[in-house]
């Protein structure tokens, strides 16, 4: 019989998906830290006896991903890697049923609300006065900032309502004091998410409140980007945009998902809006905001969506010119409204219109990143790597946008040299950084592509 483990406790943490799984994945490593248990994220090599792995269920790709991953890791428990495999998050929220029944090998199944649960199976209590507390899985000086949970919207394709339950916005005070913290642990950049930014305060405000939770955020000392994720078009509260145009810490940047262009579509979505109505809503905030970049997220292939549909949001997308955008393929999911719907648009269909989306928003940001050659902008250096850093502008998000090519430079005298002589990632002996990571800097634009561009510090 194999005799029963001494070794102490140590976790892996492993996370599929948003960065709102992210956030959750950096709380339970914080609540597990405090609890003097030994915690990583995502380690590559077997020195962990426990395995918790996040997962995602939003659309089948990402399905798939949670569930091989979780195999991959019910087989290294096989081998003797590891001891105890948890798995939490979206898909194990949704299926756990059927999970618990195909995968039997899974120590235990928790859902995305249950992390006093998930601490008590690891020996571990539940410590209220760390609420807010997390261990940053990202580079330090940005941080994904979740300022409310779950949402009430009844878009048709949308499974999240299922997994995560109804909208819960996070309480203003709370929120402040998080950003305190992370600003005095060097964080630079919050990026605001949450299922449905904008229906913040709602339900504990009776009023959408965005607008003055981003006010008090901008008066946090050291923080000196906020940035707009998710936020939903119906019902916009255009009182956002004026703060955003007076205070200088708040991104000129918007992250709002349209999902479709043609009005035909966005009705069987349920998006409670028009393809009009979407048209005036990005005019009158980029009157609001001059300079705003917009990025978007369309879906191709929805249940009934015709040629003639697909060719109306082309030439939508067209006339709006986002400055960022991303397409994803249909999926059908159950227990939606859009499951009882006809999944009649063909998968090759659905890859091959993406596709001429992504082509057609390729020229678009070609000649958008064109016209920013021999322009001066302030960028937050993100990494070095292969005798290059990558930075971000206030117009780019981290992952999903643009990056900054600038070329590291040999040292030219020792008053420039700031980092530890190896160019924080550089290559070569001798070679050290004018910049450092999670720094500001200004550079000009030298050239542009698609989805990059290249500058030297100014």
């Amino acid at each position: 019989m194999k005799a029963k483990t001494i070794k102490p406790t140590k976790v892996n943490v492993v996370t599929l998906g948003c960065s709102k799984n992210t956030v959750d994945s950096e709380v339970l490593m914080a609540q597990l830290r405090a609890n003097n248990i030994a915690v990583e994220h995502e380690g590559k090599g077997h020195g962990h006896n426990v395995v918790v792995i996040n997962t995602c269920g939003f659309i089948d790709n990402a399905k798939q991903e949670s569930i091989d991953t979780i195999l991959a890791y019910v087989d290294a428990k096989k081998q003797g890697l590891v001891e105890k495999v948890y798995v939490t998050g979206c898909l194990s929220q949704r299926y756990a049923p059927e999970l618990k029944d195909g995968i039997p090998q899974v120590d235990a199944w928790f859902g995305t609300r249950d992390l006093p649960k998930l601490l008590k199976t690891l020996n571990a209590d539940y410590k209220h006065e760390l609420v807010g507390e997390r261990l940053l899985t990202t580079p330090g000086h940005f941080a994904y900032f979740k300022v409310s949970e779950g949402c009430d919207r009844k878009c048709s394709f949308c499974a999240i309502p299922l997994m995560r339950g109804g909208h819960i916005s996070v309480p203003m005070e709370d929120l402040v004091k998080q950003a305190g913290k992370l600003a005095a642990n060097g964080t630079k950049e919050l990026i605001l998410i949450a299922q449905d930014l904008t229906y913040y305060g709602l339900d504990l405000y009776k009023k959408r409140n965005l607008a003055e939770l981003l006010s008090r955020l901008s008066d946090a000392q050291g923080i000196e980007w906020i940035r707009l994720h998710y936020a939903f078009p119906s019902g916009f509260p255009m009182e956002v945009l004026d703060v955003m145009r007076d205070r200088s810490n708040i991104c000129k940047y918007l992250d709002m998902p349209l999902q479709h262009g043609s009005t035909n579509m966005l009705k069987r979505m349920r998006r409670g809006i028009t393809q009009e109505k979407t048209e005036a809503l990005v005019a009158s905030i980029r009157d609001k905001v001059p300079g705003i970049a917009i990025r978007t997220t369309l879906i191709a292939g929805f249940p009934g969506e015709t040629q003639a549909d697909h060719e109306d949001s082309l030439r939508w997308i067209e006339r709006m010119r986002f400055d960022r955008l991303g397409c994803f393929t249909y999926s059908h999911e159950e227990d939606t409204h859009a499951f009882t719907m006809a999944d009649d648009v063909p998968d090759e269909v659905k890859r091959q219109r993406a596709a001429e989306v992504m082509e057609l928003q390729g020229g678009i940001s070609f000649d958008l990143n064109q016209a920013k050659v021999g322009k001066v902008f302030k960028v937050l250096v993100d990494k070095a790597e292969g005798g290059r850093y990558y930075a971000r502008t206030e117009h780019d998000s981290p992952e999903v946008d643009n990056d900054v090519l600038i070329p590291i430079a040999p040292l030219q005298h020792s008053s420039l040299s700031l980092g530890d002589g190896r160019g924080e990632g550089g290559e070569g002996v001798g070679v050290r950084p004018y910049l450092r990571i999670g720094d500001f800097a200004d550079v000009r634009i030298t050239a542009a592509r698609e989805h990059e561009l290249e500058a030297v510090p100014v």
